[in-house]
């Protein structure tokens, strides 16, 4: 596979220092991109640069994950518009072991090939590197002018801009151009790769390689991935979409993919996925035949979560999917697990019952009129019943002597009532 050939179809290109495509084709090169360590999880946000990092790999070369133990300490000016607050070991050390877990489901550390990933920690060789040998050593090769120019520095000087920039903020870049030279000089890595925002930092490192070694440095970004109408890819209304299922459950993660627009769905089965071009192809020109049957945002949908959380969770958010909107079955309802089945009905009235009282059982009209409050009055609820509207655990109701009992739990803890078609409501026994 021709690397940049296979980035370029993609709309995965944005910059790329002359010679490096010429590097790839020579030899099995080591690049490296950079994480930054700022929570427990990465988010969608980073699955762009994870999957630059695959394909690296699939290509024949060696891919370098390098987590900023130390730059993380400081706080990337890039793209920013003010400083961020700053992290302590403690906090670094417990995000670095969740990223380095999340990555591992991506690339291969493990095997015995040639080219299997390694993972880095910047801290490691920043930690005894001092003040005055880092101004010495690093700072003398890089003019405060080149620094000057960079466009994440310009922006933050321009008069109009909100806050001024810290020493430390500017500093960034020559510590991160240090990290590029400690890797080209201590594992042959002759590439750095990154989102469009980065290329500033990124060439500063290849600058710094040049001068202070005469050694040989490559450069390439991929664009940063938005939406069709401008706004921020990964963020919902509930903030971001990580890629942690405890923080972002696979229902809801696949519900992201699946209610793409039309536009960004085209583009995200190239990014996000790794089929061919010529099955892409034919995707896109399916779904443009037939729009409403969303074939691309459900393939989309499909490789993600799969590919991110298992195919076990693929296919219970699809069958979560069924249920919220009418075609699951109880026996469906049952096999979610309650992480699951707690995301679909997120929002749903819940009312509360004592575990005890439905050990003799109750009438369902006293259980869901009296004792939870579901329907208003027992009146409503007969009619309800008698319009065949009621469903329990998503069984149709007839008989209005029923008894509820514990029997009816879902996971020893829960019963879904349905009023109709859309209305939901959950009891919780405790």
């Amino acid at each position: 596979m021709n690397f940049v050939e296979e980035l370029k179809w993609r709309g995965m290109l944005h910059d790329i220092m002359p010679g490096t495509e010429e590097q790839l084709q020579k030899e099995m090169t080591t690049a490296y991109v950079g994480f930054d360590p700022t929570a427990e999880s990465l988010h969608i946000g980073s699955l762009a640069p994870i999957i630059l990092l695959k394909r690296f790999q699939l290509a024949g070369h060696k891919p370098v994950a390098l987590v900023g133990g130390a730059t993380g300490m400081i706080g990337d000016p890039s793209g920013k518009s003010q400083e961020r607050n700053l992290l302590n070991e403690e906090t670094l050390e417990r995000n670095l072991n969740g990223i380095k877990k999340q990555l591992s489901k991506f690339i291969d550390f493990e095997s015995d090939s040639e080219n299997k990933a390694l993972m880095v920690n910047n801290y490691d060789w920043m930690k005894d590197l001092t003040f005055l040998e880092f101004i010495r050593d690093i700072g003398k090769h890089i003019t405060v002018n080149y620094m000057m120019a960079k466009e994440s520095v310009k922006k933050r000087l321009n008069p109009d801009a909100k806050a001024g920039m810290s020493f430390t903020e500017f500093t960034y870049q020559l510590v991160q151009g240090y990290d590029f030279y400690w890797l080209n000089q201590n594992l042959d890595c002759k590439l750095q790769m990154g989102g469009s925002d980065q290329w500033g930092n990124i060439t500063t490192g290849t600058e710094l390689i040049r001068r202070k070694s005469n050694g040989e440095a490559f450069a390439l970004t991929i664009p940063l991935i938005k939406k069709a109408d401008g706004t921020k890819f990964g963020k919902t209304e509930s903030g971001n979409v990580w890629l942690d299922p405890n923080l972002t459950s696979p229902y809801k993660f696949y519900q992201f993919w699946l209610n793409t627009t039309d536009e960004d769905a085209e583009n995200y089965i190239k990014i996000f996925t790794f089929l061919s071009k010529e099955e892409t192809e034919n995707l896109i020109a399916e779904h443009k035949e037939a729009p409403h049957a969303r074939v691309l945002q459900k393939k989309l949908a499909e490789e993600v979560t799969t590919m991110v959380h298992s195919r076990e969770e693929y296919e219970m958010a699809v069958e979560a999917s069924q249920i919220l909107f009418g075609r699951g079955t109880a026996e469906q309802l049952r096999k979610l697990n309650e992480s699951t089945f707690l995301a679909v009905f997120e929002g749903v009235p819940q009312f509360q019952i004592s575990k005890a009282e439905l050990e003799e059982g109750i009438n369902v009209i006293d259980f869901l009129a009296d004792k939870t409050g579901v329907f208003p009055s027992k009146g409503e609820l007969r009619r309800t019943i008698q319009g065949n509207g009621l469903s329990i655990n998503k069984e149709k109701i007839s008989d209005p002597d029923l008894t509820i009992g514990k029997d009816h739990l879902i996971g020893d803890k829960y019963i879904l009532a349905q009023k109709g078609k859309k209305n939901y409501f959950l009891i919780i026994a405790e």
